[in-house]
């Protein structure tokens, strides 16, 4: 890899051209040129490279399969929304050094500690900055580095540093050099006088110090000694402090960045959950026109959009099936100028990815618009492709009483749509094949037409009566879908297994008029909400209204960034990241009636005080490509919930420091529901002429917060992370007395 390959990169059947490719010697950069552009060449990190993936497997090298063998093609798979890279090696020896190559780069990575990650991220910053490339730097290139890096420092204050770390007296700084003056400029005064507040000596912390520090103010109980010997043994660089059991200011500093220093409690990282509940009692993770990759008039349709969503955890994954040439169903969004992709090679994919991320079940939703024909070609693929994965009857074989469980149904995929007659039917050998129906119930096409009521955007719509066919029908057991009529009609009439869909319109209708028997609905059987037709651009509705009812498969675009998608990882970031959270007992015990309008008459009412104190901020990426450029940075907590929780505050910014930006300001919130509220931190960077940039964010569970000082690690408007940007916090969870906080 360091020697370099001239390999094809592929982009579509008709754009294969040759590239040089080559591992820099840092091990961490790859370097491309085109062999035709003379100079012009580009390079990417190997921490931006999720995963590689051998053969052909991306539609772009299936679409060449014919030309070149799966052992010499290979697909780099980039983080967040970037496309992937398709490769073609000249020989299968050559394909397999790069492809296990970047596996064991991408595995040395992922195994690197806080501190060594942070050496590294350094000597990325020296690199860029050694313009004339001697490995050494003079003070001309560390101000213009500072620049790049966020820093707007004095001038002489940056020099003193300059000159301290300049240990050769050379007029430069070569690499360690430059890691010493890093280190100095990034003091975190902060973190040391807390570190002084609890040490004895202004040295160090002994295991006492360390002990009331954990108890005092990081909230730990009982096994805090043992904490503290554990912390020191796991953190401590120097030997000699571990020896004394004591922590130094250096080990103290890793134990806050670390994981355990995080806000978001690790505890609550696996799975913590009952998993045993009815699958009606989760709020489960779910896609909406998951073959999308941007919007929905005129995006390109691919499988890489349900291995994208798998990869995050989706559970519910969207397929639109039209009928398509040669008795092959196709998929797209229909009445639409978006691309076209195979029902089978979707089918594949779910087989390859359901359960990479989380064992737990996958429900496919279906949006049938096929001819009897084709369905009966999409009920032999989802046969042949998933074998014993498509659950194709009740567990056990037996009338149930109930929804199953997500722990009894692991490894399986549930396919939801319409069946014909009822389960009982179906499992007694008695379904009626002639039965007439809609074969969809979730129409967008014609709940965009029915919304404009014009031929502009669309051809008049009819909801298709066409007859289902046997075999699909056969396929739908936990989830047949059936039109909803009213919360009465399904208290009296509805089965356990039946699903109804709507649109976000109508769930709020819903919400507004009979928000607690929503709940109540919610509580015995499943209910799924997907974004309005209208929104052609592939926006998100807010799923915290939808939430708040209980509603369990609350559908968006996951290849649309923002604040609704933030919440959704935000929310499925806890529990093993599964897909699946458990609702609040509240919404699913028969004999509690919650009303979300409405908190202080719920049964065990618990509201509490949250205080946030945001300390600092680190190393903040740099939005405005601008020369000169630095970020004025804010934060903002938002507190996502019920509506009597929703809020948000804000600090002051700090005028042009986005390296080491110290505010201190408190911060204060009531919080009605603490389950089901939700808490996002974001960093803009102020402009008092035009909108706030954005700059990262984090998202946690109420519920998954850890007291006391912590480092909140931001995360990209992809989701994905941006290290070492974090900020520094003190969070305060006390509980209220009830007395003047119920309304009259």
């Amino acid at each position: 890899m360091i020697v370099g390959t001239v390999m094809r990169k592929i982009k579509s059947r008709s754009w294969k051209k040759q590239r040089y490719f080559k591992l820099q010697e840092d091990c961490q950069t790859i370097w491309y040129k085109s062999k035709k552009a003379g100079n012009a060449h580009s390079t990417f990190s190997v921490s931006d490279v999720e995963a590689v993936r051998e053969g052909h497997q991306s539609e772009v090298l299936l679409s060449i399969a014919d030309e070149f063998p799966p052992d010499r093609c290979f697909t780099l798979v980039f983080r967040g929304r970037r496309g992937n890279l398709d490769l073609v090696a000249e020989s299968a020896e050559e394909a397999q050094s790069w492809i296990k190559g970047m596996r064991k780069l991408i595995e040395n990575l992922e195994n690197m500690g806080e501190s060594e990650k942070l050496d590294q991220w350094i000597c990325d910053w020296f690199k860029k900055a050694d313009k004339n490339k001697d490995g050494r730097m003079n003070f001309k290139e560390v101000r213009d580095l500072l620049k790049m890096m966020n820093v707007d420092m004095n001038e002489h204050h940056a020099l003193r540093l300059f000159t301290m770390a300049d240990k050769s007296q050379s007029g430069t700084l070569e690499d360690d050099e430059f890691v010493l003056f890093y280190k100095m400029l990034t003091q975190r005064e902060d973190v040391l006088r807390l570190f002084q507040s609890y040490s004895g000596d202004g040295q160090k912390m002994g295991l006492r110090d360390l002990e009331e520090f954990l108890q005092g103010e990081q909230l730990e109980g009982e096994r805090s000694r043992q904490h503290a010997l554990e912390l020191i043994d796991r953190y401590e660089p120097s030997d000699t402090a571990k020896m004394l059991h004591a922590m130094s200011i250096d080990g103290f500093l890793m134990y806050l960045g670390s994981p355990e220093g995080s806000i978001f409690n690790p505890c609550q990282q696996g799975i913590y959950q009952d998993m045993t509940q009815p699958l009606c009692h989760y709020f489960i993770s779910s896609s909406h026109n998951t073959y999308l990759l941007e919007d929905q008039l005129r995006g390109p349709s691919s499988v890489e959009g349900y291995i994208r969503a798998l990869k995050r955890g989706c559970r519910c994954v969207e397929v639109d099936c039209w009928d398509g040439p040669n008795g092959e169903p196709i998929v797209y969004h229909g009445h639409t100028f978006t691309s076209k992709i195979l029902f089978k090679d979707v089918i594949v994919a779910l087989g390859s990815y359901a359960f990479k991320v989380s064992e737990y079940p996958v429900i496919l939703s279906i949006e049938n618009h096929c001819s009897v024909e084709q369905q009966r070609a999409m009920a032999q693929h989802l046969n042949r492709i998933l074998g014993d994965k498509l659950l194709k009857t009740t567990l056990g074989g037996k009338i149930p009483s109930g929804l199953p469980s997500p722990e009894e149904l692991k490894g399986k995929i549930l396919l939801k749509g319409k069946k014909i007659g009822s389960l009982e039917d179906s499992l007694n050998g008695m379904a009626d094949e002639s039965l007439m129906g809609e074969v969809s119930d979730e129409d967008e096409a014609a709940d965009i037409d029915e919304n404009l009521r014009t031929d502009s955007l669309h051809r008049r719509v009819r909801r298709s009566k066409q007859r289902l066919s046997k075999e699909l029908s056969d396929c739908v057991v936990y989830c047949k879908s059936v039109h909803f009529s009213s919360f009465k009609h399904s208290r009296i009439h509805s089965k356990f297994y039946e699903i109804s869909s709507f649109t976000e319109s109508k769930a709020r209708k819903h919400m507004r008029e009979t928000g607690a028997e929503f709940v109540h609905h919610n509580g015995r059987q499943l209910t799924r909400v997907y974004p309005s037709g209208m929104r052609t651009d592939s926006s998100n509705f807010n799923p915290q209204d939808m939430w708040n009812v209980g509603c369990q498969i609350v559908a968006l675009n996951f290849q649309t960034a923002g604040v609704e998608m933030d919440l959704n990882d935000g929310l499925f970031s806890q529990n093993g990241r599964s897909g699946y959270v458990l609702k609040p007992e509240f919404m699913w015990s028969y004999d509690r009636k919650f009303d979300p309008e409405c908190p202080h008459s719920n049964e065990g009412y618990r509201p509490v005080s949250l205080a946030i104190q945001v300390i600092s901020g680190q190393q903040l990426p740099k939005v405005n490509i601008k020369e000169g450029s630095i970020v004025d940075p804010l934060v903002r907590v938002e507190i996502h919930g019920v509506p009597l929780d929703q809020a948000k505050q804000e600090t002051r910014y700090i005028d042009n420091n986005g390296f080491n930006p110290v505010w201190y300001d408190n911060l204060q919130f009531t919080i009605h529901v603490p389950e089901l509220a939700l808490v996002r931190f974001v960093v803009e960077d102020y402009d008092k002429t035009s909108k706030n940039d954005f700059v990262g964010q984090y998202t946690l569970p109420f519920t998954c917060i850890q007291q006391g000082y912590r480092h909140i690690h931001l995360l990209s408007k992809d989701g994905t992370s941006i290290p070492p940007a974090s900020l520094f916090v003190h969070i305060k969870i006390t509980e209220l007395a009830l007395s003047g906080l119920r309304p009259q």
